[in-house]
């Protein structure tokens, strides 16, 4: 009896040395880079996941993930098998997984934004080549006939919703308008926005010289930042521009004042020398200034 007893006590002795082996090892000779490493990656993932969270107004929610996550990290280890907590392990792990899953929904167009960010180019070497099919004398001239017809519908407290595509425009959000494939001309695009005119409250799209569309329905965006005073128009061309590589002019009807939407961020109070020089860069007739942040567009001949 008194030798099992030991034997027992030997055992579990052995196990617990064992156990914190383990937790030793981790920390010993080589294993002690990889440990700091994980660490590191560890640290770095969720401070972006609980920066991401608080931007959004979700401070709320990190309390209950990190509980979660320590939770799922003790439970899923490697630790619990010592006490044969197997099923826990696996439903902790599944459970990460769940909430990984709910955050990339509810927040797609959050993350599609900040993926199109990381793919945008950053600098002049690297600018996005687009061919428009015509000479830079036609798209001088499509520059001037967007310019114009900008100006007068500010005049006039026209409200307009401009969309200058240099790359590819998502086809189901074309196919929502009506396809024109004209040519850009002043009086088409005041015709287009003409009040009285079928197609007025939706974008028109513009690429190089040619008007695709209009009276397409553009996604609204979903940040909170945005200013509570502007309208519908001003929202859709944020929302469009979080997403895709593309440009909006907007020209709003309560006030005539001219802004412009790029890469989600929008400017307003643009004359028609601001809005004629950002044109250029975006057909990448001109240089963009270093110091911008905004995504641009080259032209390829």
């Amino acid at each position: 009896m008194v030798s099992l007893i030991s034997s027992a006590g030997e055992g579990s002795t052995t196990e617990n040395l064992t156990v914190i082996e383990k937790i030793a090892a981790c920390f010993s000779g080589t294993n002690l880079i990889w440990t700091i490493v994980d660490i590191f990656l560890v640290s770095v993932l969720l401070y972006v996941a609980f920066s991401f969270l608080k931007r959004k107004n979700c401070t709320r929610l990190i309390k209950y993930i990190v509980i979660l996550i320590l939770v799922a990290a003790v439970l899923s280890s490697g630790l619990n098998k010592e006490y044969g907590l197997k099923m826990m392990g696996n439903l902790a792990s599944v459970s990460l997984m769940l909430a990984v899953i709910v955050i990339v929904v509810l927040f797609t167009q959050d993350i599609k934004r900040y993926l199109y960010k990381i793919s945008s180019p950053k600098d002049e070497s690297e600018l996005f080549q687009t061919d428009y099919g015509c000479t830079e004398e036609e798209l001088h001239e499509a520059i001037g006939e967007i310019v114009k017809a900008v100006q007068n519908m500010a005049k006039k407290n026209v409200g307009a919703l401009i969309v200058v595509a240099p790359s590819n425009v998502p086809s189901n959000i074309i196919r929502s308008g009506t396809e024109l494939d004209s040519k850009l001309s002043t009086h088409l695009l005041e015709c287009i926005f003409n009040t009285k005119a079928p197609l007025h409250d939706g974008a028109t799209f513009v690429r190089g010289n040619t008007v695709i569309a209009a009276g397409c329905f553009l996604p609204l965006t979903q940040s909170l930042e945005v200013d509570k005073e502007l309208g519908t128009r001003h929202r859709a061309a944020i929302g469009i521009t979080e997403t895709n590589n593309v440009m909006a002019i907007i020209v709003s009807e309560e006030t005539g004042v001219i802004s412009v939407a790029i890469d989600g961020i929008l400017t307003r109070y643009y004359d028609s020398d601001m809005l004629r020089t950002k044109l250029e860069e975006v057909y990448g007739l001109k240089a963009t200034k270093s110091e911008k942040k905004h995504s641009v567009w080259r032209r390829r001949v």
